[in-house]
């Protein structure tokens, strides 16, 4: 996220940025707010507190268990949390915000966590 400085450079940023760029600036202050990192700068094998909005919910099955599988996004980049052995989990459906924390486990395809601590967080308000 880039910092503006002055009234006038955050005027004509908001402006000039599209929807998007403006909504992943905003989650990434929220989740600032509550003490995360930004996803994209997780690294492999740390110990991480994200924060964002569950972006989508799945459930798959790997050697006949069941994993649910939540993708986080912050803003900065995806996180999935894997819930080893689950198929569902009160509350956390798509759209909802999070904080969650764990081991990173980062490859060339992904971000995860496994297991991870979360807290739901209230809906931002406008």
């Amino acid at each position: 996220m880039a910092e503006r400085t002055g009234w006038w450079g955050r005027v004509l940023h908001r402006l000039a940025a599209d929807d998007d760029e403006l909504q992943a600036e905003d989650l990434q202050r929220a989740a600032a707010a509550e003490g995360a990192v930004p996803i994209g700068g997780c690294r492999d094998h740390d110990e991480a507190c994200v924060a964002g909005t569950i972006r989508s919910v799945t459930v798959r099955n790997q050697s006949g268990a069941p994993n649910l599988e939540v993708e986080v996004y912050d803003g900065s980049g995806c996180v999935t949390l894997v819930f080893l052995g689950r198929r569902q989990i009160p509350g956390l459906d798509a759209g909802r915000s999070l904080k969650a924390s764990g081991r990173v486990n980062r490859d060339d395809r992904r971000t995860t966590i496994f297991n991870p601590r979360y807290e739901l967080l209230p809906a931002p308000s406008h």
